[in-house]
């Protein structure tokens, strides 16, 4: 017997029966030969975690675009964040936490530079539209590896296509990925706004540090104890109807008073313009795109918008600026 297999053997004695188990995934578009030390789902987890797009995280905005000082989040930080959430939620209920954990990880890889902003100015001018969680999916089946794309089990592809609100994920732990994202960006963001002198503890919405508690710390703790008392046992992730509502005001109030504010979002407007200019460009002369991404659209038959949106997508915030100066800029006004 392998490792592979004993760690199998170990899921079905020692999981829930609600768990997905690696065991019985519904598998790979692409049929591989089994690994004799990883459970697939292991294997897809190392897949993001190797991938250029996972890398590219480290410079692409989180909330704070291009902030002064070392401690704000980026999307690799945030990303890293809701694999470790998802990892204690999966191992308290006795889940897949290899499973929450490639979710979480690979949750992502399709944003944008510079946040949502990059993700809207790219939703407004591509006729096939633009959304993040569709990008991440398209980057691991099709993006990676030269066009190979990383061919993951259908259980990682559907908890990344599902981590969004209204997403509906097939396992329980695409569920807590779908939770754990929005705890840790609330959160997190929260304690980002504070280090900018955005907000300050006390103009929290007092009933929510009554009912959540009045750190950072304490309200992670609160939410994730809730989680797990409410969801154990349970065919379904679900949080009580009390923290739910209250979870839901903190992130209302963080619209109004953060991801709205000019200090966090001053710059968007130029973010914007600089994504669509680029878009434009590289329409205009698809000849000057990467052999990679004129390879999606010779070989691949790919819609050159779709094609264009890739290669932006993909870009980190620097690279976006700098590709920028380097197209529209002349280089004597660049010293």
């Amino acid at each position: 017997m392998t490792i592979r297999e004993k760690t199998e053997e170990l899921e079905l004695a020692v999981f829930s029966p609600y768990a997905a188990f690696s065991r019985y995934s519904r598998g790979r578009e692409v049929e591989e030969e089994a690994c004799d030390i990883r459970t697939v789902f292991q294997r897809d987890r190392d897949r993001i975690l190797h991938s250029k797009s996972f890398r590219r995280l480290k410079q692409k905005t989180q909330v704070f675009l291009i902030p002064e000082g070392d401690h704000y989040r980026t999307r690799l930080t945030h990303t890293l964040e809701v694999a470790q959430l998802s990892r204690t939620i999966a191992k308290a209920l006795r889940l897949n936490e290899d499973l929450a954990d490639a979710i979480a990880l690979g949750h992502d890889l399709g944003h944008t530079p510079f946040g949502h902003a990059g993700e809207r100015a790219l939703a407004a001018v591509c006729p096939y539209g633009f959304a993040h969680f569709e990008q991440s999916v398209r980057v691991v089946e099709l993006l990676e590896k030269g066009g190979e794309g990383l061919n993951l089990t259908w259980e990682v592809r559907d908890g990344i296509r599902n981590h969004r609100t209204s997403g509906t994920p097939h396992t329980l732990e695409g569920q807590i990925v779908r939770y754990c994202d929005k705890i840790a960006y609330i959160n997190h963001d929260i304690d980002d706004a504070e280090r900018a002198g955005i907000l300050q503890e006390e103009d929290i919405p007092e009933e929510s540090r009554r009912i959540m508690g009045e750190t950072t710390r304490m309200r992670l703790n609160t939410l994730i104890h809730d989680v797990v008392e409410h969801s154990e046992g349970r065919g379904a992730i679900v949080m009580s109807d009390r923290m739910e509502s209250a979870m839901k005001y903190l992130r209302a109030f963080m619209f109004r008073h953060v991801y709205s504010n000019e200090a966090a979002k001053g710059e968007e407007d130029k973010a914007i313009r600089m994504i669509q200019e680029l878009y434009r460009y590289y329409n205009e002369y698809p000849e000057q795109l990467p052999e990679e991404y004129r390879f999606l659209k010779q070989e691949k038959g790919e819609p050159q918008e779709r094609v264009v949106c890739d290669y932006i997508a993909g870009m980190t915030d620097s690279y976006a600026i700098h590709k920028y100066k380097e197209l529209f800029v002349p280089e004597s006004w660049q010293r």
